[in-house]
């Protein structure tokens, strides 16, 4: 009898982990394409999430009009029940565009797509990437690389950035097919009036594909070493090949450059999560959210190869400033929303502290605010969501934390929670058993 307790015990506890492993406040964010899937399965979500993409599939005030109607409300309403409300999506996932397709024809419904900044569709850094990231910002680990840091020898880490890529197969192979691709010139087209030197989308592909098919700790050194002298610094901006890359012949308004990234998903999911992770704060001494220099470097990476990729504006090696190919001369009415995009790059305290303690990290450590605290707010959450991600940040790593903060260390307590009852109920059956024969 004491026996067959025991068992029914061990099987109730069973039941209760994976009842807590399925509970919507435990478990991470479902990703948006499987959300989808069980959305479809659904007859009364499938068919609203259907209205709800016919609701923004027009543009400006026809979109505006259609998100005003009763029929577009009621599927909205109903999606805010449905697993597709609370998604996220991966960084380089297997179907990453479907995904911000799906999050984004909930979101963009929600606030008619007018927020200047935007909440990241993205998942926030979980707890193996931080490890994974976490060198970046330590000055002793950085050091030990520096050539800079050796007395006596040359100092040109750019250049031994170039053979540490090509000393590895797969970042020479992707390096020199995108210097390929980006540097081939198109063939002349009479019917265009303006043709393009090269074929920029292909190379936008081209550079997609290198930063996020080969190690940060290939790619990093490549984009953000440290330059002793001008030659140094413009090999640095030649990098992604920025006369095809984003150089147009004609420079576009920043605000027409927003337009056409926001009307892509996978470019407008990366701008939203650049603003969530870059945006200068006065409340740290670095400038960046939470001290957060490796999830603004990702954030900045993430954006190159896209409609709005950044680069060093000029060959200087001190004082690096970052900007987009873009004017805001005529834009009329919306010159502030454009200066205020625009400096979002070159007066971005967090962007340059993190570039210059990654590339001077070994000499200079953690580097104080140098320019003057911005004035746009931090990109705001979605309206009426109610679970927001939780940041993340290279604080959270301390060991002695007793605060169970990541999915991953709850997951972890859980399991040793359960073996620890587990091997507690093993001994107590062993002992029953005994006193069962004995008697």
């Amino acid at each position: 009898m004491i026996l067959i307790n025991a068992v029914m015990v061990l099987f109730l506890l069973d039941v209760c982990e994976c009842d807590s492993e399925l509970s919507p406040g435990r478990e991470e964010p479902l990703d948006c394409v499987r959300a989808s899937e069980l959305c479809n399965q659904n007859s009364q979500c499938s068919s609203r999430f259907r209205i709800m993409r016919q609701c923004l599939s027009g543009g400006g005030k026809e979109r505006s009009a259609m998100l005003a109607s009763k029929e577009c409300r009621g599927a909205l309403e109903v999606l805010q029940d449905s697993p597709l409300y609370d998604c996220r999506c991966k960084r380089g996932m297997k179907k990453e565009v479907q995904c911000l397709q799906n999050y984004w024809s909930i979101h963009m419904g929600l606030s008619e797509g007018e927020e200047f900044y935007e909440a990241s569709p993205y998942e926030p850094i979980h707890f193996a990437e931080e490890f994974r990231h976490a060198s970046i910002i330590s000055d002793s680990s950085w050091s030990k690389r520096s050539p800079c840091s050796v007395s006596g020898k040359p100092c040109n880490p750019c250049l031994d950035a170039v053979k540490a890529c090509n000393l590895n197969e797969t970042c020479k192979r992707l390096r020199s097919a995108y210097t390929s691709i980006c540097s081939k010139a198109t063939p002349p087209q009479p019917s265009l009036a303006n043709p393009e030197p090269c074929s920029r989308k292909r190379c936008q592909k081209a550079l997609r594909q290198f930063f996020e098919r080969v190690s940060w700790e290939l790619t990093y050194p490549l984009l953000f070493c440290s330059c002793p002298d001008q030659a140094c610094a413009e090999r640095r901006r030649r990098t992604i090949v920025p006369s095809c890359s984003h150089q147009e012949r004609h420079k576009p308004t920043c605000m027409d450059l927003r337009h056409t990234c926001r009307s892509d998903a996978l470019c407008r999911s990366r701008l939203a999560d650049f603003h969530k992770n870059c945006h200068t704060t006065s409340e740290s001494v670095t400038g960046c959210p939470h001290n957060n220099y490796h999830g603004c470097l990702m954030s900045y990476v993430g954006l190159i190869g896209s409609d709005v990729t950044p680069n060093y504006s000029d060959s200087k090696p001190s004082n690096i400033t970052m900007s987009l190919w873009c004017t805001c001369r005529g834009t009329a009415n919306q010159v502030h929303q454009c200066d205020a995009f625009h400096r979002d790059f070159t007066h971005n305290t967090c962007l340059k502290n993190s570039i210059q303690s990654f590339g001077y990290g070994g000499e200079g450590g953690t580097l104080p605010v140098t320019e003057p605290s911005s004035t746009f707010l931090p990109p705001a959450g979605p309206p009426i969501i109610s679970k927001p991600a939780p940041p993340f940040h290279a604080d959270a790593l301390k060991p002695l934390d007793g605060a169970c903060v990541f999915s991953t260390c709850a997951n972890l307590q859980r399991l040793i929670w359960s073996n620890r009852v587990y091997n507690k109920l093993r001994s107590f059956i062993h002992t029953s058993i005994t006193e069962s024969q004995t008697f």
